[in-house]
């Protein structure tokens, strides 16, 4: 039994190793794409590490390989001790990945319209970063520095990363004039917007509380007509038409995407008008009924 336990253990773990790395070799061709495709011909910059990486790249005439590898170094480092080694190693890959692809790959220049270049350059260099910070790695330090730098000071991840970006952003006006700088915060906006997309997934889910006195059959219109899963919880009620009062009731929770949220108060509303709902965004969730496809 014990052997059993272990196989499927191991069958696990090379199966996560297996996706993990499919994600970073993803991350790592998609971000090139981008790079080689889009930015490094045009003089186009981004934020963070790959930003530096870009601009000092076009200020010195030095291939961004070589940028991007020495500036993350420090960042992996970080991230070993503040993270995992797993995850340094993995990230390791990744940059590793990245630099050499830009060496030996030969993309053909996509477009030389500023404005493409911009958004679809961004959104191919967001889609690498999400990718492969899907698969377990970064290939932009940016993030290790600012979750270190959030836990030593009062800032937040997204104000650390903001105030990064507003010194490169600034540098890349100074160095390379105010029209580049700005189609590069254009192409910042679109990479950070699809590393969200990516990260979060294709679907947003929605968090959902009901209180109602028919909770039994709410519970099982869910169930039965939107195919979700229910969590029921105990609580008290006092307000309302019952006054001060204290009453038992029970507290439905499920998570739906949100393209059911209309159809969920239409069920709802016809059991019982009166009920209360509470919606909340969620990120992403793992297991459960959420990932099933709903009943018709």
């Amino acid at each position: 039994m014990r052997k059993k336990i272990l196989r499927h253990k191991y069958a696990l773990m090379l199966k996560k190793n297996v996706q993990d790395i499919f994600l970073i070799t993803l991350g790592i061709l998609s971000a090139s794409l981008g790079l080689k495709g889009f930015l490094i011909p045009n003089g186009f910059i981004d934020g963070g590490v790959t930003g530096i990486s870009l601009l000092l790249s076009i200020i010195s005439n030095v291939h961004i390989s070589v940028f991007l590898f020495l500036i993350n170094i420090p960042f992996l480092a970080m991230g070993y001790f503040q993270i995992s080694r797993i995850f340094a190693l993995k990230s390791i890959f990744a940059i590793i990945g990245l630099a050499v692809c830009l060496l030996i790959v030969n993309y053909p220049v996509i477009t030389n319209d500023k404005l493409l270049i911009s958004v679809f350059g961004g959104i191919s260099l967001g889609a690498g970063i999400g990718f492969a910070i899907r698969g377990g790695a970064v290939i932009d330090g940016t993030e290790i520095l600012s979750l270190f730098l959030s836990r030593k000071t009062s800032a937040t991840v997204g104000d650390i990363i903001l105030i990064i970006n507003i010194f490169i952003f600034s540098a890349a006006a100074i160095l390379l004039g105010p029209e580049p700088a700005l189609y590069s915060v254009l192409t910042y906006l679109a990479a950070s917007r699809t590393v969200d997309f990516i990260i979060e997934g294709i679907e947003e889910y929605t968090g959902v509380t009901i209180i109602s006195e028919k909770s039994d059959s709410v519970r099982k219109a869910i169930i039965n007509k939107l195919g979700r899963g229910v969590t029921i919880y105990k609580g008290k009620g006092g307000f309302g038409k019952r006054g001060g009062i204290e009453y038992d009731m029970d507290i439905i929770f499920t998570v739906i995407t949100r393209l059911e949220v209309s159809k969920l108060n239409y069920i709802v509303n016809l059991i019982d008008e009166n009920a209360f709902i509470v919606q909340h965004s969620i990120k992403d969730t793992i297991g459960g009924m959420i990932k099933k496809r709903p009943l018709n």
